[in-house]
Formats: structure tokens, C-alpha cells, sequence
């Protein structure tokens, strides 16, 4: 299968702060390295200059010239949550709610749920699903000091589908194709496609596609004809496969329902890595928010469990498959924004080693998000973002809950 080159498409905005006062050439000096690909012992240096890293290297000592700044930890890219929901609140009905905003009220909205997100580490974010664009006519204003958005605009439903009320309603192959030109016109990153029912919209359909295959198809190769990577909602393992099939970059949630409950067959496995397509699980709750009995109820109609859930994940991992982090913040009461150690968590419970949590958060994230040259890794040429956690988050996932220091761009936040 062909793959959009969208990398190079991305418009994602950095914002740097405008407040703090740029030390030109700055080293930060931690106990140890998370790389975004494997974690290095002892004593490091990353050298940052001009909001980029220029160099990483083994010590203590910086060279002539450089200002040192010293944390007690281990440093890592930021995290990436490559799946949340910047103009919903995180209150209850928050996509519903959204609708009554004003604009300055969405605006405000999106920049706490940024700000949210930045508190736990997070620097980067990929928005895939808005009210009307409202994320993509937020980014226009380049606002200074919050994490990069990658974003899709308004998701693709079918007429009367999952988040239908968002505005993003397409009917047959040639409303489809319109559709996928206009986010492209408007500066998305990427398109979402609402391959199945949610849980969250009465009335929709978890079992089946929401499309026909036709259809998505079209929404595939209108996407790539643009430039643009295309990823799909999807409950159902017959819309899992039909988005596979019709050559979707990105499947999100993954949750593979059938009539029987959760089922990823060998199969399903084989086609995933054979397509290279990567999966966004989107695990994990607030473990202070008691979910209502009637969303758990629903969940458990459907077949979606805890261990169901965690079940899947690890075998989409032991199978090959590209695997990327993403909490759905904003959502609910259960997905507040900055969610995302967390999910991170919920991976390693799963039975996923502590390594590959963390690349699903950094440089896989980075990847799925259309900057793996920016983004995800410590490495000189990529953006200086950082975060810094006490001991060792590859031996114990849970650091990640107490940042110790995050940078942007090579600012402390």
C-alpha cells in the first residue's frame, strides 16, 4: 500500500513562550535518558540551542560557554497524546455541551485543555475531532506557550452517526471526496473518518461500520491524493477490517466488537502488519472518577471490558503491530485532559513492557502524529521538548505521574 508522504504537509503549530528569557546554549544535565527509542544509564547531557537540540551526550561536565541546568531524574522526549478532544471540557455531555459555546468560550476551552495537558508532560497533542474547526481556527492565532497541535478538524460521520451534531455529516462516494478536499483547504493534518458507532451517541451502531466500502475507499484515496494521512474510528471488527482493507494509515480504539465481545483474530493481526497501520488504543480512565452504572452498563452490552480491553492491546502488541498513545481527553469525567500517564499505565498493566508504552507515547506517537523528524525523540535537529520525571519511568511507568520539569522548545514550563 502506498502511504501519503505527510510529514513535510504537517502545519502543526509550535508555540514557545514568550515570557521566559532564552538562554542560548543551554545543557540540562539529568541521571539518565529516555531517547524515545531505549533508555541510556548514567549521567547526560542534552544540548539545547535555539529551541533544538544540537547534541546529547554522556557526563556531567558541559562544554565552555554553555549555562547548565540540573534536574534530579531521568529526561525523555515529551509525551505525545496522539488522541484527544481540545474544545471538549472533560465535564459530563462535554461534546454535547460545546455547541452552546461562544467562540471565545471555545477558545478558552481549547487553551485549558492545552494547559491541562501540559501539567502532565504532555508537548505535543493530535486533535481528532472538533466542533465546526474549531481547533484549526484556534491554531490560526498562534498563541505562544502551549504544547504543538496536529489536528484533523471536524470528523467525517455518516448522516445521523457517531458525533454527528459536530457538523461533519457526509453522504455517498462524491460528498465524501468534498469533504476530505475541505479539511484539506482549511489546514488539516490529517483526516478522522468515523468508521463505526461511539458509545457515547445513542442510537449509533458499535457492531457495524457506519460506511459502506465504497465509501471509504473514496475518503482513503481523496485523503492521500491530498497529501494528507486519513485515520478511522472504529468499534466494530467488521469496520476495523473494512478501514484495513481500504488502506487507512490509523485506526482508532481498535476495540474489535463483535456479537461475542472483544475479538482480534490472527488474521486481523496479519493484515495490521502487513499494512503497517498504526493502532491508538486509547486506554485508560481518571482512577478518581466513579464511571456512572449506566455507562458502565452500556460498555458491558457491547463487550467492552477492563480486561477485554488490556487483553486486545497486548495482543495487537505481540503481533507486530505499530502501537500509539492516546487517552481521548476532554470526553468525559473519566478523560479529562492530561490523562495521558495513565494510558501509559493501563499499557503496562496490560502485560506491554514499560519501553514500548513509552515509544507509544514518543517516538511512534511522533510518527502517527506526521513528525517523526520534530518530535518524539532526544536526538540533535529534533525540537527541544522535554520532560523530566524522578527515577526511572522503564522501570516503573508510574514517575510519569510526578513531572519534575518539562521544556518546550527549550523553555522550562
Amino acid at each position: 500500500m502506498v502511504r501519503a508522504n505527510f510529514s513535510a504537509r504537517s502545519t502543526a503549530f509550535l508555540g514557545r513562550p514568550d515570557t521566559v528569557p532564552r538562554v542560548s546554549r543551554l545543557a540540562i544535565g539529568v541521571d539518565g535518558l529516555f531517547d524515545g527509542e531505549q533508555s541510556l544509564d548514567g549521567p547526560t547531557l542534552v544540548l539545547v540551542e535555539d529551541g533544538r537540540i544540537v547534541g546529547v551526550q554522556p557526563g556531567a561536565e558541559a562544554p565552555d560557554g554553555w549555562t547548565t541546568r540540573r534536574h534530579d531524574g531521568t529526561a525523555m522526549p515529551g509525551l505525545i497524546d496522539a488522541h484527544v478532544h481540545l474544545c471538549a471540557d472533560g465535564g459530563p455531555g462535554a461534546l454535547e455541551r460545546v455547541m452552546d459555546f461562544s467562540q471565545g468560550e471555545v477558545r478558552a476551552t481549547i487553551e485549558a485543555s492545552l494547559r491541562r495537558h501540559l501539567a502532565a508532560g504532555v508537548t505535543t497533542v493530535r486533535d481528532l475531532g472538533d466542533y465546526q474547526d474549531a481547533v484549526l481556527e484556534w491554531r490560526s492565532r498562534n498563541s505562544p506557550g502551549l504544547p504543538t497541535v496536529v489536528a484533523s478538524g471536524t470528523p467525517i460521520t455518516s448522516v445521523g452517526g457517531h458525533c454527528a451534531a459536530l457538523g461533519g455529516e457526509a453522504r455517498g462516494v462524491a460528498e465524501i471526496r468534498a469533504a476530505v478536499r475541505r479539511r484539506a483547504e482549511r489546514g488539516a493534518d490529517i483526516v478522522k473518518l468515523m468508521g463505526s458507532g461511539g458509545v457515547l451517541t445513542p442510537g449509533t451502531d458499535t457492531m457495524n461500520p457506519q460506511f459502506t466500502e465504497v465509501e471509504v475507499r473514496a475518503a482513503v484515496d481523496e485523503a492521500h491524493r491530498a497529501g494528507l494521512p486519513i485515520t478511522a474510528h472504529a468499534h466494530a471488527l467488521d469496520a476495523v477490517r473494512q478501514a484495513v482493507a481500504a488502506g487507512v494509515d490509523g485506526i482508532e480504539h481498535c476495540t474489535c466488537l463483535t456479537r461475542d465481545g472483544v475479538r482480534v483474530d490472527d488474521a486481523l493481526l496479519a493484515a495490521l502488519a502487513e499494512a503497517g497501520t498504526a493502532v491508538c488504543a486509547t486506554l485508560g480512565s481518571d482512577p478518581d472518577v466513579v464511571v456512572p452504572p449506566e455507562i458502565i452498563a452500556v460498555a458491558a452490552r457491547a463487550g467492552i471490558t477492563e480486561a477485554a480491553l488490556r487483553d486486545a492491546a497486548v495482543r495487537l502488541h505481540r503481533g507486530g503491530i505499530r502501537l500509539v498513545a492516546g487517552s481521548d481527553g476532554g470526553i468525559g469525567p473519566a478523560k479529562p485532559h492530561g490523562l495521558l500517564p495513565f494510558t501509559l499505565e493501563e499499557y503496562v498493566l496490560a502485560g506491554l513492557p514499560a519501553t514500548a508504552a513509552l515509544r507509544a507515547a514518543t517516538s511512534a506517537a511522533a510518527e502517527a502524529c506526521g513528525l517523526p523528524d520534530r518530535k518524539g525523540r532526544l536526538r540533535a535537529g529534533y525540537d527541544a521538548d522535554l520532560l523530566i520525571v524522578p527515577g526511572d519511568p522503564a522501570r516503573d511507568i508510574t514517575a510519569l505521574r510526578k513531572p519534575v520539569a518539562t521544556y518546550l522548545a527549550g523553555l522550562p514550563q
